[in-house]
């Protein structure tokens, strides 16, 4: 957009993932990003494309989900969550706005992304976790699994625990956090991981990686043995889609951005 009148958008975004293939638009497959270009399109015909920090996958949630588009409506804030919100289906929500300068990308002022992988302790299946954690036997050692956890901290090569079809010539990522965690429901697990970027479902290979260690299908220093050999066939198995939320991106913000809204 080129529009002198345009202004930046900045919102933040939840969503259930499972009826979406995914963040990024695909022809023939229903996306978040397709879905709030809809609501923001309904507003503002002539607003650009909007922008995600993060491409998450099919089945893959998110609570604060970073987009930004442009626009040439005089709208506050607070009028774009209304707004947006009355465009947009049950299973996506614009939960905080802000106005910023036209031309932000998230992607690009993103410091650290943490994501939240739920793993549920239960032989037995619960309906209530069915699209929210990934079910595994209630035997896991927790202590093995948070000293494997340790071993990915820090600036390393991920290679071994990226998927095929990332092509991406560089694998060295940092990661400022690995914590395995006990939620109020005493069954469920949560490894949050943090870091300044990832590679394509680097998290749930990280995740797979863990448990299985936990569940004893790989030695303990498994973690530290793939990222050494930087080879996919030293990780483990690859943790499914639905267990996995983006919670936060921690972005840097431009010198010209508005307030919060709600605050």
């Amino acid at each position: 957009m080129t529009d002198e009148r345009a202004r930046g958008v900045l919102l933040e975004v939840a969503y259930d993932g499972t009826g979406f293939h995914g963040w990024a638009a695909q022809s023939g497959a229903r996306t978040v990003q397709e879905t709030l270009a809809g609501a923001v399109l309904a507003i503002d015909p002539r607003a650009s494309e909007v922008r995600g920090a993060s491409r998450t996958d099919a089945g893959v949630h998110a609570e604060g989900q970073a987009v930004a588009f442009d626009s040439t409506r005089d709208i506050a804030a607070r009028g774009w969550v209304g707004g947006l919100n009355q465009h947009l289906p049950a299973d996506v929500a614009v939960r905080a706005a802000r106005l910023v300068a036209p031309g932000y990308i998230p992607r690009y002022a993103a410091r650290a992304k943490r994501y939240r992988y739920r793993v549920l302790l239960d032989s037995v299946r619960d309906p209530q976790w069915r699209m929210r954690a990934w079910r595994v036997e209630p035997n896991l050692d927790l202590l093995a699994m948070a000293r494997e956890a340790d071993a990915a901290v820090g600036t390393h090569d991920f290679a071994a625990f990226r998927a095929a079809g990332d092509l991406r010539a560089s694998t060295v990522r940092t990661l400022t956090r690995v914590d395995i965690e006990r939620e109020l429901d005493a069954r469920v697990v949560s490894v949050v991981v943090e870091g300044n970027a990832f590679l394509y479902k680097m998290v749930r290979v990280l995740v797979g990686t863990l448990v299985d260690v936990g569940r004893g299908r790989l030695r303990p220093g498994a973690v530290r043995r793939a990222i050494e050999a930087r080879s996919r066939r030293e990780a483990g198995t690859t943790a499914p889609a639905h267990g996995l939320v983006l919670e936060n991106v921690d972005l840097v913000m431009p010198e010209i951005a508005g307030e919060r809204w709600p605050s």
